[in-house]
C-alpha cells in the first residue's frame, strides 16, 4: 500500500511513519510527502530518507479546482493508495476526500470528540486541555470527512495530565504516543483489519 503523508510542520509523525515502513512485513510504504509549506521541517526529513515530496499550496493556484487537480496529479504519479495527515494545517478539499473514501486518516493531539475543531492543533490543543482541568488527555486517529475532526474514530491512546504540566510537556508525552500508534493504525488499514460502519469502526484480530 503506497501512502502519501501530508504535513505542514516539523514532520516528526512523518518521520515515525517513514521509519516504521522500512519493515516490509507491515504491507505499506511512505511513497510521497505533500506539504503546503516550503519551510516545513518535514521536507528535510524527506530528503534525508529519499522520500519524494511535492510543495502544493492553495495560495499558488487561481481556484480550488486547480489546487485539487495538482494534488490528484501528484497522488496519481506515485500511485498513492492511502493518505495519512500528520500535522497538515489546511482543510482538505472535499473532492480529495471523495477520491479516497475511508482511505484518509488524521492524527489529533486530544481525545476527540473533545478539544477538536477548526483552530485547535498542536500546543493550542494541549493548553485547552490543561485549562479545562482535565486529568486525562491523549490522541485520536480518525477517518477524514468534510468536517474538522469529526470522522469516525479508529484508535485512541490516553496520557495522564500532570498537575505541573505545560502545553509543551504534555505535548511531548502525547507526541511520543503518536509515534507509536500512527504506524500501527496504518498497518491495520494495509492488512484490511479496519471495518467501518457509519461513524464507528472495529479492528479485526
Amino acid at each position: 500500500m503506497n501512502v502519501a503523508v501530508f504535513a505542514s510542520g516539523s514532520g516528526t509523525d512523518f518521520l515515525a511513519l517513514v521509519e516504521a515502513s522500512r519493515n516490509l512485513d507491515l504491507g505499506w510504504k511512505v511513497a510521497l510527502l505533500i506539504t503546503n509549506n516550503p519551510e516545513a521541517g518535514a521536507i528535510e526529513k524527506a530528503e534525508a530518507n529519499n522520500i519524494p515530496y511535492r510543495i502544493i499550496n492553495r495560495g499558488d493556484f487561481p481556484d480550488g479546482e486547480q489546487f485539487l487537480k495538482a494534488l490528484l496529479e501528484a497522488l496519481d504519479e506515485f500511485e498513492v493508495d492511502f493518505i495519512a495527515l500528520a500535522g497538515y494545517l489546511r482543510k482538505i478539499p472535499p473532492g480529495l476526500i471523495r477520491k479516497f473514501p475511508n482511505r484518509m486518516i488524521n492524527i489529533h493531539p486530544a481525545l476527540l470528540p473533545a478539544f477538536g475543531g477548526k483552530g485547535l492543533y498542536g500546543e493550542k490543543t494541549h493548553q485547552e486541555v490543561i485549562d479545562s482541568g482535565c486529568k486525562v488527555s491523549g490522541l485520536t486517529i480518525h477517518l477524514v470527512n468534510e468536517e474538522y475532526d469529526r470522522g469516525a474514530i479508529v484508535a485512541q491512546k490516553t496520557v495522564i495530565v500532570k498537575d505541573d504540566d505545560t502545553a509543551a510537556t504534555l505535548g511531548a508525552r502525547v507526541l511520543k504516543q503518536e509515534h507509536e500508534l500512527y504506524p500501527q493504525v496504518v498497518t491495520w488499514f494495509a492488512k484490511n483489519k479496519v471495518v467501518i460502519k457509519g461513524n464507528k469502526t472495529k479492528i479485526l484480530d
